[in-house]
């Protein structure tokens, strides 16, 4: 499999989750009028939030090794959904109609979105195993 196809895949699992994400959780908000135009959001949503993920996340674990041991991995949660968060803003900066309602909103959208990635991901494998 190809990396474009893989990273086309991994994009639509994010924008799914994401919309499983503003059915579930309260103050996760996908206003955009049209479904194409809805569909569009939640496709530069995940796109925003792989980006800030890929970047910011393993940043974030090195210079906070020390909270990961002490908290046996909780405060992956609390950063989790502070990404979230910022996701969710600079969406709303870019003109994106996605908004994310607070922290408890994004805490309990961090959670879903992972959940929901993590089995679309066990149905839909986005590369091969090399065995």
């Amino acid at each position: 499999m190809s990396n474009a196809l893989a990273l086309v895949i991994r994009v639509i699992v994010v924008a799914v989750s994401l919309w499983v994400a503003t059915l579930i959780v309260p103050g996760i908000d996908n206003t955009a009028g049209t479904t194409s135009s809805r569909i569009g959001t939640l496709v530069g949503v995940a796109l925003i939030f792989g980006l800030v993920n890929a970047v910011l996340k393993p940043l974030i674990k090195v210079v906070g090794c020390p909270f990961y041991v002490l908290t046996l991995g909780l405060i992956g949660l609390v950063v989790n959904a502070l990404l979230f968060m910022l996701a969710g803003a600079i969406a709303g900066g870019l003109g994106l109609p996605f908004q994310v309602g607070g922290f408890g909103a994004a805490f309990l959208g961090a959670i879903v979105v992972g959940v929901v990635s993590f089995l679309l991901h066990i149905l839909i494998p986005d590369r091969l195993d090399q065995r």
